[in-house]
């Protein structure tokens, strides 16, 4: 069984950083794309940024610049490095993984980062 497992969220006050990593067991991890969504209270879940297993990478415009995903294959595990952050990126982050090209998506349960004086 496939399941993503999210870590390192929290408070933190604008400006500041953190890092996201999210690990996932039962799937060949280098042949999958990883990706983080956030959804807000009210809000649409968005994509935040994603990561193919050719190391290519995209992001959302309202995080580019401050947030780099990078993914390390030895550990099964894709990370999230946050910096300057920002009130309005308030939210629970999730991971999904996906088999390449197509497959199922499996998320993770999410983890609340807030950004907040």
């Amino acid at each position: 069984q496939v399941q993503p497992v999210e870590s390192g969220g929290g408070l933190v006050q604008p400006g500041g950083s953190l890092r996201l990593s999210c690990a996932a067991s039962g799937i060949i991890f280098s042949i999958t794309t990883m990706a983080w969504y956030r959804q807000a209270p009210g809000k649409q879940r968005e994509l935040v940024a994603s990561v193919a297993s050719g190391g290519s990478t995209s992001y959302a415009d309202s995080v580019k610049g401050r947030f780099a995903i990078s993914r390390d294959n030895a550990k099964n595990t894709v990370y999230l490095q946050m910096n300057s952050l920002k009130p309005e990126d308030t939210a629970v982050y999730y991971c999904k993984v996906q088999r390449e090209p197509a497959g199922f998506p499996y998320w993770g349960q999410g983890t609340q980062v807030t950004v907040s004086s």
